[in-house]
């Protein structure tokens, strides 16, 4: 084989195919984002308006998410981490529980409760995107209050024979119907007297 063909042969060979994405420009993207976001609520977010915002063209932001709620959600999910567990130093695993919903009682009721909430009910159900947010900001916390209830099994606070998924239901449903519907206050107070009425069928009677 010629040998300037074999090195032509080997360039391209290591010549990596496509341009690589802009990570820089994907995080210019999603700061202008959280800008319009804090500015204009998750209605006034448009690709228009980031693309404006960032300094990039439209098909660079269809790289990564095939529309603005995506947008949003991405700009969320980088910017807010999902309510915080709390420690498991409560003296027991009741007590962690109440504590796990009183902070995500605070933390859902401020603005990015709202952007969340907004994301929430337009998200659709099977795209990537969408199941991750969920998982960001609902199914994280559902799975730790699982594990909550097991320990309080384990340790005799409440009843063997329970439903735990019925239980957990029980638990975050209404904290998540006022977040999405927005028309009650959803607040520590709500949520005390959320887990006290559900604790009522829980606990050995």
């Amino acid at each position: 084989m010629n040998a300037n063909v074999k090195t032509r042969e080997e360039g391209e060979a290591k010549r990596p195919r496509g341009r690589p994405r802009s990570e820089r420009a994907k995080a210019e993207i999603l700061a202008a984002a959280r800008e319009l976001l804090a500015e204009l609520g998750p209605s006034g977010v448009t690709i228009e308006g980031v693309a404006a915002r960032a300094g990039v063209g439209k098909p660079t932001i269809y790289r990564w998410w095939p529309d603005r709620h995506a947008v949003v959600m991405a700009a969320l999910m980088e910017s807010e981490s999902p309510p915080q567990a709390p420690s498991r130093r409560a003296s027991s695993p009741l007590r962690s529980l109440r504590a796990q919903l009183r902070r995500m009682a605070a933390v859902f009721a401020t603005g990015t409760g709202r952007a969340v909430a907004a994301m929430l009910a337009a998200a659709e159900q099977e795209t990537e995107i969408s199941r991750a947010f969920r998982n960001h900001f609902v199914l994280a916390r559902r799975e730790e209050g699982r594990a909550l209830l097991r320990e309080a099994i384990a340790a005799r606070e409440i009843r063997a024979d329970i439903d735990i998924e019925v239980a957990l239901d029980m638990i975050y449903g209404p904290l998540f119907f006022r977040l999405l519907l927005g028309h009650a206050p959803l607040d520590e107070r709500f949520m005390e007297r959320v887990l006290d009425h559900a604790l009522r069928g829980l606990k050995h009677r």
